[in-house]
């Protein structure tokens, strides 16, 4: 690639990457900046990975910047790291922090990324492809590195862009201006462009870009009608137990192979998420029907299908996701009755949790409080906790408690300790 290029490349970014400014501070582990590691941010596009980054640079007095996702670095390539470095050397000097944005997109950057880290250099990479990051995170990178997964914003960044404060308590009045701006995330999702514009042609075309920049082309996709009906499928089935060979019957895939590699793909670009039935065989976890959520509620709502009770099931997908970005490591039960996650800690499950639209009437508050309580006695859990829409308690059953709290309040605090209290 040519040299003069590069430094032009170089300059134009660093200019535009100075001047963000207004952005909300994102939470992410401490360590990013204090461990000499490499620190690798991953996510789905347009979660705010470049945004992390100049967060992160305002914590140091220089730094060099670069995101490979430019078009015009497509000539790119791993013989031109030495000419990067070297524009670097002669533009800022030398430089203890290098920020690099989507570098996986250039073969054997592992390599370059290595080089600088035994020369003792900080080094900040993000990326949102997780296999083609883990493949040389595995192998070159194995031990130098810590990973963190950043999504799109939570609620309570959500109240953060708003300038709503987020608190223990609240008036009527702020409760109800509250529960609107939750009924806005929940339509509209957390990635930043899009709390900022709430408009879904947005969310529409982000979905598209996942597909065809970071999927289709990527793994030349023949199938390419059979991979969208997939997709969209999933999109429309959030939340709802599925089996490969149901969706490949009935969308006339060309085999159940071709199902589970779409399914792959698609959680790679941290698109969809699985959640698999908790088993103590990893061989029947993977045999079993698995829950699919989506990254976003925002995205579902802006090309899935439409249905009169999707609004539980975005509220159970709002709650997977919290729990994902709280590092959980979750399953669900499933028995007699059913309980929408488990909660694992080490080898035993720690907290059962369920999740509805609300306990309107006695039929709907037996169901939901049947499948916890089956979980929490297999499980010798003394406390279950029931999320729904808006309504709080507490329900007592057998000596075992069960803690009723919004959405709204669970999202901005950790109930799981709450009945310790």
């Amino acid at each position: 690639m040519n040299n003069k290029l590069i430094k032009e490349i170089v300059v134009d970014q660093r200019s535009a990457f100075e001047s963000r400014d207004g952005f909300v501070p994102r939470n992410f582990p401490q360590k990013f900046l204090t461990s000499r590691k490499i620190s690798v941010i991953s996510g789905i596009r347009r979660s705010g990975k470049s945004t992390l980054l100049k967060q992160i640079s305002l914590g140091f007095s220089s730094f060099s910047y670069l995101n490979f996702e430019d078009e015009r670095m497509l000539d790119f390539s791993h013989q031109d790291f030495n000419a990067l470095y070297g524009t670097f050397l002669e533009l800022y000097g030398e430089q203890e922090v290098y920020l690099f944005d989507e570098i996986q997109n250039i073969s054997g950057w592992e390599k370059f990324v290595r080089r600088l880290f035994e020369d003792g250099k900080k080094i900040f990479v993000t990326g949102s492809n997780a296999k083609l990051l883990s493949s040389e995170l595995a192998t070159t990178l194995s031990g130098r590195h810590i990973k963190f997964e950043l999504y799109p914003f939570s609620f309570r960044e959500f109240l953060k862009f708003h300038d709503f404060p987020a608190k223990k308590n609240y008036t009527t009045v702020e409760k109800g201006l509250l529960r609107r701006r939750l009924n806005q995330y929940m339509e509209y999702g957390g990635f930043p462009e899009v709390v900022v514009s709430r408009n879904k042609e947005e969310l529409k075309q982000l979905y598209q870009d996942v597909l065809m920049k970071d999927l289709l082309v990527r793994f030349k996709i023949r199938e390419t009608k059979g991979f969208r009906d997939v997709a969209l499928f999933l999109l429309s089935n959030v939340s709802t137990p599925v089996s490969f060979n149901s969706i490949r019957n009935l969308l006339g895939i060309r085999s159940v192979t071709s199902v589970k590699n779409y399914v792959d793909y698609f959680e790679e670009a941290y698109l969809f998420y699985s959640l698999f039935k908790f088993d103590y065989s990893v061989k029947k976890q993977i045999i079993n029907d698995r829950k699919i959520y989506c990254v976003d509620t925002g995205i579902v709502n802006a090309v899935a299908f439409r249905f009169s009770e999707n609004v539980g099931r975005m509220i159970e997908n709002l709650v997977f996701i919290e729990l994902k970005r709280r590092g959980a490591d979750v399953f669900y039960f499933k028995g007699k009755k059913e309980c929408d996650f488990l909660v694992r800690n080490g080898l035993k499950a720690g907290e059962a949790i369920q999740v509805t639209e609300g306990l309107g009437n006695s039929k709907t508050e037996k169901r939901e409080i049947d499948g916890l309580l089956e979980a929490m006695e297999k499980f010798k859990l003394k406390k279950g906790l029931i999320i729904t829409r808006d309504e709080e308690g507490i329900r007592r059953s057998g000596g075992k408690a069960i803690l009723v709290v919004p959405l709204w309040k669970w999202l901005l605090e950790n109930q799981f300790s709450i009945l310790d209290q």
